[in-house]
């Protein structure tokens, strides 16, 4: 079946990518148009599926309060053990290094300078962290601030040493493809003329604002050594945006206060747990599915399923619990901040864009476990269908029906459908309050936060009906219509002032 497939996506490389787009967006306003067109040809089903819906809604939400809680707990364990001399305790130890390559466009020094800094609090020798600055060419002040970079830190690691990646024909601008020409660069330097030991490393993408926890490198070493398939694995912490979370507006906060959690809690959830912003893998297996690919703007996923076909499979991610820590979008003013949310949102949410080429590889590549690829395949599809269609049904599909068809409204369902509807999200407040006691705990005290400041924080709240369609819902819903239209996205990078 794969080799028809094959033959299908070769003779017709356009319009079989093309057909796939479509689709996706033609289902996702299909969806969010639902309560229009069902309202008239299957009120009774719309209905249905509306109340169904938000039950599943309701179950998601308390899933999230499990998920986070559980995954919390491994982190307070976690962070009690010391990784260091477990790791010590493995054959191989003496060998390990730890490649980091941060790609990075147009972000202040003083980002990376504190981004770099904390990598000097790491428990294990620092000797063992290799620093790549994959930094653009066509940036003005590169070299300038790769070079303030390297000579203020160029006695604390292994080594430290910056790439500069042209704009080449065919390639995307962004992150992938600078960071696809930074880890050639660095096997080249690393591996090949200072001849570090390719079997005994790790590489790890770090966003230019990634705080890791100090135990990160003692923790990823101990997997690594400890592991017979270290050569088949990616390794994720927790990505939170806990960096100046009270510095930013409201409405981001909400978003960074949900994404964290999410985030969090997918370290508890086996094959859900997929490669986000910042992780790590062997630099073997890197190098074995030729680095990251240049055509493409957001790399995490990607990366991840590139290599589990080409492995036939064989790749898993696993967790790490330990928290690592981001910077919520910033730019200095209120309005300017929440612009800079928005097209981050954008960014993100260009991941659908990856789709197609997920589905052409689950047809065409032979000899992958199909149960697990396929339900791989659906967490995915289904985590990019519901990021712009969800607030539509949960917040107007069960107001608008009676507007639409006002005779419906006359049975029984159709008179209680708003009521009803109301309630089940009534009850998901619960799983918010839960969510926002769990968030406490998780967050770093901040003393010189004022307590009425921290005391206030449920009571923004109220506006998750318009943070969730102008920073979720909105952004992710032009994304798919670009994507159905043959439009491409323009990277633009997030500002973290």
């Amino acid at each position: 079946m794969t080799s028809f497939f094959d033959r299908i996506f070769t003779t017709y490389p356009i319009k079989t990518r093309r057909f796939l787009e479509l689709g996706i967006g033609t289902l996702t306003w299909i969806v969010i148009l639902a309560p229009l067109w069902g309202s008239f040809l299957a009120p009774l089903y719309m209905a249905y599926f509306i109340v169904f819906f938000d039950i599943y809604w309701l179950f998601k939400s308390f899933h999230l309060v499990h998920a986070s809680h559980i995954a919390t707990k491994k982190i307070t364990q976690a962070e009690k053990t010391d990784w260091l001399q477990k790791a010590k305790s493995h054959a191989g130890f003496e060998k390990i290094h730890h490649v980091l390559i941060i790609p990075n466009y147009k972000e202040r020094v003083e980002k990376l300078e504190a981004t770099i800094e904390n990598l000097t609090q790491q428990t294990i020798s620092r000797k063992r962290l290799h620093i790549v600055l994959a930094m653009e060419e066509r940036e003005h002040d590169a070299k300038e601030k790769a070079n303030a970079l390297i000579k203020r830190f160029g006695d604390e690691f292994g080594s430290i040493f910056a790439t500069y990646h042209p704009d080449l024909p065919g390639e995307v601008k962004g992150k992938s493809s600078n960071e696809a020409f930074g880890g050639r660069a660095a096997y080249e330097y690393l591996f090949v003329e200072k001849t570090l030991d390719l079997d005994f490393a790790t590489v790890t993408s770090v966003d230019a604002d990634a705080i890791f926890d100090k135990q990160y490198f003692s923790y990823l070493s101990y997997k690594f050594l400890s592991d017979a398939k270290r050569y088949n694995k990616f390794w994720q912490s927790a990505v939170v945006f806990y960096n100046n979370i009270w510095k930013v507006p409201s409405p981001t906060r909400i978003i960074s206060f949900f994404g964290s959690l999410w985030r969090t809690s997918l370290l508890i959830q086996g094959d859900r747990l997929i490669t986000q912003s910042t992780y790590s893998l062997s630099f073997k297996l890197l190098k074995d599915i030729d680095f990251w690919d240049t055509d493409v703007i957001p790399e995490d996923y990607r990366i991840f399923f590139k290599a589990f076909y080409r492995m036939k499979g064989n790749i898993w991610v696993e967790p790490i619990f330990l928290r690592t820590s981001m910077d919520a979008a910033y730019s200095g003013g209120y309005i300017k901040s929440l612009k800079n949310k928005y097209h981050q949102e954008r960014r993100w949410s260009w991941g659908v864009s990856d789709d197609p080429l997920f589905i052409k590889w689950w047809l065409t590549v032979p000899n992958i476990p199909f149960f697990r690829k396929t339900t791989m395949l659906l967490n995915v599809l289904l985590d990019h269908f519901l990021w712009p269609t969800n607030w539509f049904i949960i917040t107007v599909a069960a107001n608008i029906m009676p507007f639409i068809n006002p005779v419906f409204t006359r049975t029984t369902l159709g008179y209680r459908l708003p009521s009803l509807a109301g309630f089940i999200l009534t009850v998901c407040l619960i799983a918010i309050v839960a969510l926002i006691y769990i968030d406490y705990k998780n967050r770093p005290e901040n003393a010189k936060l004022p307590l009425r400041r921290k005391l206030l924080f449920p009571f923004e709240f109220v506006l998750m009906p318009l943070v969730g369609f102008f920073l979720s819902a909105l952004p992710a819903l032009i994304s798919h219509t670009a994507l159905m239209l043959g439009k491409r996205l323009e990277y633009k990078v997030t500002d973290k002032a």
